[in-house]
């Protein structure tokens, strides 16, 4: 079970290891290390080196045409009379195009080189549910295909054999889609201090709750009755021998809270982060990264941008929000030295109609911009300029000039360092988004 030997190896735990794990298994550390490190994956199992990246999902569908503003072209005032940002207002990257006022963050970022953004990024035959078309993102299927894994999680089942169970930290009560592997990996939480072994009891100050003293009993006891590490990654753990899956489930549970807990407790940070949730999410991502945790895969969620109604102040706070996070975020994995290995994806289910509608909002569109951030990136415009002439849009939708897909194939070639094909089920262009 090459994740625990991986652990064994080069857990930043350390010298602790012995507090936190059953003694039988830190007499095999010494044997299990050259093992270990003929299995590497494809990142250092340190945590210390390799790519690193970061999800952002804009989720209810981010209205892309007032979050990049086309503000030199007519047609979009025209579809706009009351939503259209007024040029004097917008944060102008060239002579055609501008950031809403509420995302003077990202304009730093972009001015910096370190954002770059992709014009009407989709897919053909789009879907307008919001279910139906955060499934299809999160799959990577064609619109027509369901598909049981994320491609996050074929990317873990394909190039991440061996690795922690925390070769994949999603931020939130839930793990997501994207995570859904054939063999289920990676973990999620809110608080460090909270992803523990939960029970009813209520334990003492400094004691454990009876749930977590009967598991941590049970990884003790593999030990004692003449367990082996082996005999953990043996074929023997399937549902045929309960027994035997439910001490390899315990184990691994163990290890992440343990590790992540001390990750999170050492690694302390002085940025200054605007007041958000978006914002407390990726503190802590910037803190597990600067702790050395071995992940290569953070997913963090930021809601609310389904905006039928009185889009504009509520779109304002959702961009500024946003923006804010996401320059704290940077600015924290630069003072860290930590920028050059991460890079930032993120993605909307879609975009919103052209015209606005009676109510003050938008309705449910298709293509939009996406934004990628790190310090590697190609910075500057990506993709099609999509034409917002009436003629050219489809059932009052831009068209998409870039599949999604295509800018997977870039991360998962370019950054991931790992073929495409097998975990986008088959040949995507990448499209160059990293240097």
């Amino acid at each position: 079970m090459y994740s625990r030997r991986s652990f064994l190896r080069t857990s930043v735990l350390g010298g602790s290891l012995s507090a936190t794990i059953p003694s039988f298994l830190a007499g095999t550390f010494d044997a299990l290390a050259g093992e270990a490190q003929a299995h590497s994956a494809t990142q250092g199992t340190t945590g210390k080196d390799g790519p690193i990246l970061v999800v952002l999902q804009l989720a209810g569908g981010n209205d892309g045409l007032n979050a990049l503003i086309p503000f030199s072209n007519d047609d979009y005032y025209r579809a706009r009379p009351r939503l259209g940002v007024p040029p004097k207002d917008i944060l102008k990257l060239d002579q055609q195009f501008g950031l809403h006022p509420g995302l003077t963050g990202l304009n730093a970022l972009y001015h910096d080189g370190h954002l770059g953004i992709v014009h009407a990024v989709g897919y053909p035959n789009p879907n307008r549910s919001h279910f139906r078309s955060t499934e299809i993102w999160v799959t990577a299927s064609d619109s027509q295909r369901v598909e049981q894994h994320g491609w996050l999680g074929r990317y873990f089942d394909h190039a991440c054999s061996g690795a922690e169970p925390t070769v994949g930290v999603a931020i939130g009560r839930a793990m997501p889609q994207a995570f859904a592997a054939r063999k289920p990996t990676g973990v999620s939480l809110e608080n460090p201090n909270g992803f523990k072994y939960v029970d009813h009891d209520d334990p003492t100050a400094g004691e454990l709750s009876g749930g977590e003293k009967f598991y941590r009993q049970m990884n003790a006891e593999v030990g004692q009755s003449g367990g082996s590490i082996q005999s953990l990654g043996s074929g023997h753990l399937t549902v045929d021998n309960p027994r035997a899956f439910l001490e390899r489930t315990a184990l691994d549970a163990q290890i992440s809270s343990d590790i992540i807990r001390k990750v999170a407790a050492k690694a302390r940070t002085n940025m200054t982060y605007p007041p958000s949730a978006l914002s407390a999410n990726l503190k802590l991502v910037a803190q597990l990264i600067a702790g050395g945790l071995a992940t290569r895969v953070y997913y963090v969620s930021h809601g609310g941008y389904d905006t039928h109604t009185n889009q504009s102040g509520a779109h304002t706070r959702l961009l500024t929000e946003l923006g804010g996070s996401l320059a704290a975020f940077v600015a924290d994995l630069k003072s860290t030295g930590q920028l050059d290995r991460v890079l930032v994806l993120t993605f909307s289910e879609f975009g919103r109609r052209v015209a606005e509608n009676q109510s003050g909002g938008t309705d449910h569109g298709a293509a939009a911009p996406l934004f990628v951030a790190g310090g590697r990136i190609k910075a500057g415009f990506h993709g099609l300029i999509p034409s917002l002439a009436p003629k050219d849009l489809v059932n009052g939708d831009i068209r998409f000039g870039t599949d999604f897909r295509n800018i997977y194939a870039g991360v998962l070639e370019g950054w991931l360092r790992t073929p495409s094909s097998p975990i986008l089920g088959r040949k995507f262009e990448p499209l160059g988004l990293v240097v």
